[in-house]
C-alpha cells in the first residue's frame, strides 16, 4: 500500500487463495508427503466423521495419465484452430458480459478431432496463484538438469531432500496443514521461518493451499538448482545462506527471473503470453529484487497446458508428474466447485489478486477490489465417459466476487463440450 501526498489511499492487496489439495490420495509411499496418509486414513475409515472427497477425486495416482501422448509431436500452433460451431456456441455463454471475461477452451476428448474456442485470449491478467504453475515448471526443469537421466533420482531428491523456510516463507495468512503421523493429528498454521519440510511436501504446500512462502521456497531452491548444478543435493543450509549473503542482489534477480522464465519461452510461450516478474513473499524481497512484472493470458497458459498433455513440459515423466500435483483430492473451489464436475477427476490451479481504493467511497472488500480484481481458472477436466477438454478463463470484474460467475460459467461450458 502506497500514500500519496495528494491523497492517502488505503489498498488493500492479496494474493486471495482458497485451500484444495492435489495430488493422488495413495500418493504418501511415493512421496512422503505426510497429509496424503491422512486422506488415505479418511478413505479407508480409520478417521471417522470426515467427509470423503469427491468421486472424481480418488484416483489411484497410477491411474493418471496424459491424453494428448498421441499426438505428442503436432505443434502447439495445431491445435488453436477454431471450430465455427463451437466458438458461436461458447461465445453466446458471454452475451452480456463486458470484455474483462477472456477465455480459451480445448476439447480432447477426440484426440483426432480436437474443438478450440476463445475469447480475448491475448489479453494480459496479472495471474496471482496461476503464476505458481511457472515455479513448479522451474522446479522439474532443474531437476532434470541435475540428473539428465534418471526421473527416478529427481523423485529420490524430492522426496528425501529438506530444506528450512527461513525469512524466505514469511510471511503469508494462508496456513499450511501440517499432519503428524504417529499421533494422528493434524495442525493447521502459518509457515515459520524455522520449518523444515521436504522439497516434494513445499511443492505440495504451493499447489495444494496455494502458500505463498511455499511457492518462494520452492523458487529459492530451484535458483539453488541454477546456481550449484549437480552439487545442489549435497548443498548445506549454511552454504545456502552464504551464497546468498555474498551473490549481488541484481546477480539473484536476474538468475531468479531466469529459472522461471526460460522454460517458458523454451516452449513457445512469449513473453507477454505469461511470466512471471516477483517472489511471493517479502521475506524472498530481501535477497531478490522484482523484474519485469507478471502476466499471464488464456492463451500462453492454454499452451502450457496442451504441451504437458502432450508430455512436451521438460518431458513426458515430469509433465505427469506435474499433472498429478495439479490433480484436486479435497474441496473444490471456484470453476472446479461446479456439481457438473462432480464425477469428473480435476486438475486445477485457481488465484486471485485484488486492491481496494476505499478513498473513492465505493463498496469493497475481499475479492471485490475497486481497483482490480483479477481472478483466474486453469483446469483439466476429465469425466468417466471419456469426455475430456481443457478450460483457461481470466477475469477482471471489479467490485465483484466472480467465483459465482466462474461457477455458473463452469456448468455452462460443461454442457456445450458434452453436446459434442
Amino acid at each position: 500500500m502506497k500514500k500519496s501526498l495528494a491523497i492517502i489511499v488505503l489498498g488493500i492487496i492479496s494474493f486471495a487463495f482458497v485451500p484444495h489439495l492435489p495430488y493422488p490420495i495413495d500418493g504418501y509411499e511415493r512421496t512422503g508427503i505426510k497429509r496424503l496418509k491422512r486422506l488415505e486414513r479418511i478413505k479407508s475409515g480409520e478417521i471417522k466423521e470426515v467427509q470423503l472427497p469427491p468421486p472424481g477425486a480418488l484416483k489411484s495416482w497410477e491411474e493418471l495419465k496424459l491424453n494428448l501422448l498421441s499426438h505428442k509431436k503436432d505443434s502447439t500452433a495445431s491445435f488453436f484452430v477454431i471450430d465455427k460451431q463451437f466458438q458461436e456456441e461458447i461465445s453466446g455463454l458471454f452475451r452480456g458480459l463486458d470484455r474483462s471475461y477472456s477465455l480459451a477452451i480445448l476439447d480432447i476428448s477426440n484426440p483426432d478431432s480436437t474443438r478450440y474456442a476463445q475469447r480475448n485470449e491475448t489479453l494480459g491478467y496479472q495471474p496471482g496463484s496461476v503464476g505458481k504453475l511457472a515455479v513448479l515448471v522451474a522446479l522439474f526443469d532443474q531437476l532434470a538438469k541435475i540428473y539428465p537421466d534418471s526421473f527416478e533420482k529427481r523423485i529420490e531428491l524430492l522426496k528425501s531432500k529438506s530444506v528450512k523456510a527461513g525469512a524466505w516463507g514469511l510471511t503469508d495468512e494462508h496456513t499450511i496443514p501440517i499432519y503428524n503421523i504417529e499421533k494422528n493429528t493434524l495442525v493447521k498454521r502459518q509457515v515459520i521461518a524455522s520449518d523444515v519440510f521436504t522439497l516434494f511436501e513445499w511443492a505440495d504446500h504451493m499447489l495444494s493451499v496455494s502458500n505463498n512462502g511455499a511457492a518462494s521456497i520452492v523458487w529459492r531452491e530451484a535458483l539453488l538448482m541454477a546456481a550449484f548444478g549437480n552439487k545442489y543435493p549435497d548443498l548445506t543450509e549454511d552454504e545456502s545462506n552464504t551464497y546468498f549473503k555474498e551473490t549481488l542482489r541484481k546477480d539473484l534477480t536476474d538468475m531468479g527471473n531466469d529459472v522461471v522464465n526460460l522454460p517458458l519461452r523454451e516452449m513457445g510461450i512469449g513473453y507477454d503470453e505469461w511470466r512471471l516478474g516477483s517472489f511471493f513473499t517479502r521475506g524472498a524481497n530481501t535477497y531478490v529484487g522484482d523484474k519485469g512484472g507478471s502476466t499471464g493470458t488464456p492463451l500462453g497458459l492454454m499452451k502450457f497446458l496442451v504441451q504437458l498433455e502432450q508430455g512436451r513440459v521438460i518431458d513426458e515423466a515430469s509433465s505427469l508428474e506435474m499433472k498429478r500435483l495439479m490433480y484436486m483430492t479435497d474441496r473444490r473451489i471456484r470453476y472446479a466447485q461446479s456439481p457438473a464436475l462432480k464425477e469428473a477427476a480435476v486438475y486445477f490451479k485457481s488465484g486471485s489478486l485484488y486492491k481496494c481504493d476505499r478513498s473513492k467511497g465505493e463498496e469493497c472488500g475481499k475479492y471485490m477490489g475497486n481497483v482490480f480484481n483479477y481472478m483466474n481458472s486453469v483446469i483439466i477436466v476429465e469425466h468417466p465417459n471419456n469426455c475430456n477438454y481443457m478450460v483457461v478463463l481470466m477475469t477482471n470484474v471489479l467490485r465483484k466476487n466472480s467465483a459465482s460467475d466462474h461457477l455458473y460459467l463452469a456448468n455452462s461450458i460443461d454442457k456445450v463440450v458434452k453436446k459434442g
